[in-house]
């Protein structure tokens, strides 16, 4: 079963890489949601003293050392306005493994899970892993990548088992308004599902806006509700693996069996570390969202002066766009950008069926300057040959 899931995407892409001959100056990585800076010096410095005392060698508590789940709870309660207490918190090593988790314990094999598409596909893997099928929920951009709760209802049958979905969403960048995810928790409760909202990016939503959602706030919450984060892109940690979930405490005491099969405990210095930086980086988190959305500014204004190129949505780390190149394969598309002009972006085909006119570029991994410099590129290639009435091309591009 393992060898009929699909292989890893950033793995694959980033084997383009060699291809490229430099011709334009240093590549440009929109591949991966990866922060482009390191954590500040101080909270660096605490992760190197923490990795160093002998308790870091140790096993921790599987669900999370007791000092971050009580600084977490205190966090999360106050940016949703709800009261989260730290037995509803687990740890993990990552959002993945609190999502692998997740779904082990809404579904079993032959189960049903709806996953609206394009999809973020370390979800889709997961599924595929753990023969759990994941019923395509089509998005469109005419909708905003926005799922209709209409129409999730109507994906609904015996085996269904839970909704999934990403918000700020990877890979299209939507923002799901929080009457919209009331009302798609709504759904879940009424049909008996669970709700598991992965919200990784939340931390680059703007403050004026209010809580992401009021979630919390509903007792059919605790049963009907997992709730997925990530300190990975917030903190500039993505190598210390350390995620978070919330969800009711009788779930949580089924995640223990898992985390405790897979990883016995979340990396222990990371752990260590964040409870002092939750509250005392809150001042650079701002930063760095205020900057990320100046990027996005930049963005919007490049792609909006390329001919042919079309920005579909935008948000958090991500851009959904369309690009010029009809009749080619998406991914014949991203490999000969990255082949012909140093420019490393994922295919749509990478995030579920009907995408192969997208590309997913991670705007947020690059400065200003060098968004300027993508954009002039992207020009070039318009410019200089990428064309979908080749055929040659097309197949040159394709098969290497």
């Amino acid at each position: 079963m393992l060898a009929a899931v699909t292989a890893p995407p950033i793995a694959r892409a980033g084997r383009w890489i060699e291809s490229y001959d430099g011709a334009h100056g240093a590549m440009i990585d929109c591949s991966q949601a990866v922060p482009d800076h390191a954590p500040p010096a101080e909270f660096a410095d605490r992760l190197a003293v923490a990795a160093a005392s002998p308790t870091a060698a140790c096993y921790g508590d599987i669900l999370g050392d007791q000092a971050l789940r009580a600084a977490y709870a205190v966090h999360v309660s106050r940016l949703y306005d709800s009261e989260i207490a730290a037995s509803r918190i687990a740890i993990t090593a990552g959002c993945n493994q609190a999502f692998f988790a997740a779904m082990l314990g809404v579904a079993q094999a032959g189960d049903a899970v709806i996953l609206p598409a394009p999809w973020y596909f370390n979800h889709k893997m997961t599924l595929e892993m753990l023969g759990i099928e994941a019923r395509a929920l089509p998005l469109q951009a005419e909708t905003g990548f926005l799922p209709c709760p209409n129409e999730v209802e109507a994906l609904i049958d015996g085996r269904c088992r839970a909704l999934v979905l990403v918000s700020p969403n990877n890979p299209a960048g939507a923002v799901y308004p929080p009457e919209l995810l009331t009302e798609l928790l709504g759904v879940c409760v009424r049909r008996g599902l669970t709700l598991v909202l992965d919200e990784t990016y939340r931390d680059f939503l703007a403050p004026e806006t209010g809580a992401p959602h009021r979630l919390f706030d509903r007792t059919a919450a605790r049963e009907h509700l997992v709730s997925l984060y990530s300190f990975s892109k917030s903190y500039a940690i993505p190598g210390h693996r350390v995620g978070a979930m919330i969800a009711g405490p009788s779930f949580i005491d089924q995640m223990e069996k898992v985390i405790d099969c897979v990883q016995i405990c979340a990396p222990r210095p990371a752990q260590a570390a964040l409870p002092w930086a939750i509250p005392a980086l809150a001042g650079w988190r701002d930063d760095n969202r205020h900057e990320i959305a100046k990027r996005a500014d930049v963005f919007r204004a490049e792609i909006g002066r390329l001919d042919g190129w079309t920005l579909e949505q935008i948000g958090a780390y991500f851009a959904y766009v369309r690009h010029p190149y009809r009749g080619l394969s998406g991914e014949s598309v991203a490999e000969a950008l990255m082949r012909n002009l140093g420019v490393l972006v994922l295919p749509g085909s990478f995030f579920g069926p009907s995408q192969e006119d997208h590309l997913r570029i991670a705007f947020a991994n690059v400065p200003v300057d060098r968004i300027r410099e993508l954009a002039r590129r992207l020009a070039l290639g318009l410019a200089g040959g990428l064309r979908a009435d080749d055929p040659t091309h097309a197949t040159r591009t394709a098969h290497g």
